[in-house]
């Protein structure tokens, strides 16, 4: 089912979420522009994030710092899993510099190991550079390792990217930075859905290079690169009018042109908007 609709907090859309039954509950960080390291140095994020029986595991490396739950711990497995895409990551840029320089697509390299044609792809597709959908694409990689290792059950969250794959239904918090609506409407993902990607940029939360003026674009979609390098280049696109309800209703009308994507969610203020195969909760952290 599509929805689309656009709303203001001040005019009710506290009413208009309505509550799930939820199973699980996971917390989405924004990204942002301003550096202020305070506000994601710590992820406090994580504290919230309920782990529903399953083991939680952390492994940071250089700039990937990923909150991983699986049925049992897998640092082991994941370190091992990151450093080999890394590897392959960081040895392409040293080719190819232009790859993590760029803010613009690049053609497809049929040469290039798997993650970076997954992240050629995700460029073309959203219409943004390759690097836009590191985050997703490294959580994407290192949870399907962990299943191909015979992991059922598997979150990998990096940086507020995540990749999820689980047996019951959650629901996914969003934060969005000073918002009034951060905390307190999130998405409800089915298990029918999974593994499933849910990616969100900001440009006033979290670190990530971002040009917009939404507090968060959260994107759904079967590929995590394409949900992360989609969520940059929406959150770019409320930017450009300088946010409010146009800026809200650009990123709308551009998602949809972005094949792919299952369902968005946009929080600027006090204004969200919505499209796509997407439901809305309630949530009461």
């Amino acid at each position: 089912m599509r929805i689309e609709f656009l709303f203001s907090v001040a005019k009710g859309a506290g009413e208009a979420i309505k509550d799930g039954n939820e199973t699980n509950r996971l917390v989405m960080k924004s990204h942002k522009r301003k550096k202020k390291p305070e506000s994601y140095s710590k992820r406090v994020y994580r504290q919230l994030v309920s782990q529903a029986g399953l083991v939680s595991t952390q492994v940071r490396i250089e700039e990937t710092d990923l909150h991983i739950l699986a049925e049992q711990g897998v640092a082991e497995q994941a370190t091992d899993l990151v450093l080999q895409y890394r590897t392959q990551l960081e040895g392409y840029i040293v080719k190819y510099p232009q790859f993590c320089a760029t803010l613009d697509p690049l053609p497809q390299d049929k040469t290039a190991p798997p993650l970076v044609r997954d992240m050629l792809t995700a460029g073309i597709q959203a219409g943004v550079g390759p690097m836009a959908a590191v985050a997703g694409t490294i959580a994407e990689y290192v949870g399907r390792g962990i299943m191909a290792q015979g992991g059922r059950e598997v979150m990998v969250e990096n940086g507020g990217d995540i990749f999820l794959q689980r047996s019951c239904d959650c629901s996914i918090a969003i934060f969005a930075g000073d918002s009034p609506l951060s905390y307190k409407v999130g998405v409800r993902v089915h298990s029918s859905q999974m593994p499933l990607g849910i990616c969100t940029s900001s440009g006033t939360v979290g670190h990530s290079l971002s040009m917009g003026e939404a507090d968060s674009v959260t994107v759904l979609a079967q590929s995590t690169s394409l949900a992360d390098a989609a969520a940059t280049r929406l959150g770019n696109e409320v930017g450009e009018v300088k946010g409010g309800k146009a800026g809200v209703a650009r990123a709308l009308e551009a998602a949809r042109g972005i094949s792919g994507i299952i369902g968005v969610v946009v929080i600027c203020g006090e204004l969200m908007g919505a499209t796509g195969d997407v439901e809305l909760v309630k949530i009461d952290l």
